[in-house]
């Protein structure tokens, strides 16, 4: 197929990529979701505490973070066809595991270790290579398309497998989850494809068939190399930051904590997970938006009213949860929509500050400063639950620090200063 061809061509292969994409990550991270709903059967059966599991919990999250940018490289190096289906087979054998452990430090292993790295390799950096390779129009569009699979895949995996755990025990949810995971498996081996050049086309947007560039560094330190660079910018320091309070106040506290946390009011893990699914619906709508608006706005006061919007929202939190359900429906609504929204405007700062070739890298690293903050909030507050009895003070915690992220996103640079900041 030529360049001609692919431009006259009404259908672009691109959105099969992203299709593609946006189903295996929406398996990620209804992975990586699951251990909100497996942590009560866990301390049932186990009799593990509750600030243990949730040590583990923040284990997974962090290494799924730190993957970030070194799994851009790897992306880069070796193809996204063949390290996606390699991270989609270790996740499927970690997770077949899983029912045979006794111990904690299995438990640690399987979804702390293997379980964060594998999934680190399909998380957000994915969906920013997958964008970067395919197009040039409509990339804030795509982005927000693919950072609103992690909201799909708790629409879709909480509810149904905090059914199976509860009508047939915690295992039956793990069985269902590899079979899912082995059906993509299959789907990205079969019509994945790395690049636009692959299959005799542009990249959306433009005319010109060209060969992608051979990626020439270390896979190991290429990305330290970049962080390097980084570490000299303001607004890296900022974008980090920010990214941080948003994993604190998103999958590492309401993620990882809030279905137990409606637990203590006597509401059933399945009603729970229905209220992170609607979430995930309006998120669904929210980061779609918002990658759609981060193409057209200063994606800097975008980020400022996510925040500033989110912060509210968890400031609500605990009189919702002392109120009728009606106020927790609210709740979810309010904070679904900007639940991931951030990730669009970000992705599109990093990549206006420090270009195209280093934003993939670079944006891995601001992700392992957001799970870093997610590792935290994971950890604490299930510490601070053991210690207070509740999670009221977690919660106003996590909307006094997105109140404050709301203010640090107004300080980033616009791409201009940036650019000459990273350059001096």
């Amino acid at each position: 197929m030529n360049a001609n061809s692919s431009t006259s061509s009404r259908f672009y292969y691109g959105w099969v990529v992203v299709l593609i994409t946006f189903v295996t990550l929406l398996v990620s991270a209804g992975v990586r979701s699951m251990p909100s709903i497996l942590m009560v059967p866990f301390e049932r059966e186990f009799g593990w505490s509750r600030g243990g599991i949730s040590h583990v919990i923040s284990i997974g999250i962090f290494l799924y973070g730190l993957m970030g940018p070194f799994s851009a490289a790897i992306l880069q190096k070796f193809g996204i066809r063949k390290v996606v289906v390699a991270s989609l087979a270790v996740l499927a054998v970690s997770m077949l595991l899983t029912p045979m452990m006794t111990a904690l430090w299995q438990f640690e292993l399987l979804w702390g270790l293997v379980s964060g790295l594998a999934t680190g390799m399909m998380a957000n950096v994915l969906g920013v290579t997958v964008s970067n390779q395919w197009f040039v129009e409509r990339k804030g569009l795509v982005v927000g398309l693919l950072t609103a699979s992690a909201a799909t895949g708790q629409l879709l995996f909480l509810p149904m497998l905090a059914k199976i755990t509860t009508d047939a025990g915690w295992r039956y949810s793990i069985y269902t989850a590899v079979a899912i995971i082995v059906i993509v498996l299959f789907a990205v081996a079969i019509w994945m494809r790395n690049h636009p050049y692959d299959v005799g086309l542009a990249p959306y947007g433009t005319k010109e068939v060209v060969r992608p560039a051979a990626f020439t560094g270390n896979i190991f330190t290429a990305p330290l190399i970049a962080l390097r660079s980084s570490l000299k910018s303001t607004t890296f320091w900022l974008l980090a930051g920010t990214f941080f309070f948003c994993g604190f106040s998103t999958n590492g506290l309401i993620g990882t904590h809030l279905i137990a946390a409606c637990g203590d009011y006597g509401i059933v893990e399945v009603m729970a997970a229905g209220l992170l699914a609607f979430m995930g619906l309006f998120d669904l709508v929210g980061t779609t938006l918002s990658g759609w608006l981060s193409d057209r706005f200063d994606n800097r006061w975008l980020l400022f009213w996510y925040y500033g919007l989110r912060g509210l929202s968890l400031l609500f939190l605990p009189f919702a949860l002392e109120a009728t359900p009606m106020m927790l429906i609210i709740f979810s609504v309010f904070y679904g929509l900007d639940w991931i929204a951030t990730v669009p405007p970000t992705v599109k700062l990093a990549a206006q500050q420090f270009g195209k070739e280093k934003s993939g890298m670079i944006f891995g690293w601001v992700v392992v400063a957001h799970q870093a903050g997610a590792s935290t909030a994971a950890y604490g507050a299930g510490v601070l639950r053991e210690t207070l009895g509740s999670y009221t003070v977690p919660f106003i915690a996590a909307g006094f620090v997105c109140l404050f992220a709301a203010l640090m996103a107004i300080r980033i640079a616009k791409a201009g200063a940036a650019v000459q900041q990273v350059q001096a």
